[in-house]
């Protein structure tokens, strides 16, 4: 499809045309790429969103004692 995009910002859009070269692409490529990912991301709607609907993720290795230091900092607790 064909389609004529204004109002990008000259940065951005010669950031991504960089990017494009370095990575042996066309800059179409990399905004079929945008789409895909931005649409692939779930869709909160404004004001309907619900702690319910978020989702746990671990945290990074190294942080297996950080409850137990959060809790010396704040309440003094021993290490």
């Amino acid at each position: 499809m064909d389609t004529t995009v204004r109002n990008l910002d000259e940065q951005a859009y010669t950031a991504l045309r960089a990017r494009a070269a370095l990575e042996g692409c066309t800059v179409d490529e990399l905004i079929n790429e945008a789409i895909r990912s931005y649409l692939g991301r779930s869709a909160v709607k404004r004001g309907t969103a619900s702690l319910r609907s978020l989702r746990p993720e671990p945290y990074p290795e190294g942080n297996e004692r950080l409850s137990s230091e959060i809790d010396a900092v704040v309440y003094g607790a021993p290490r």
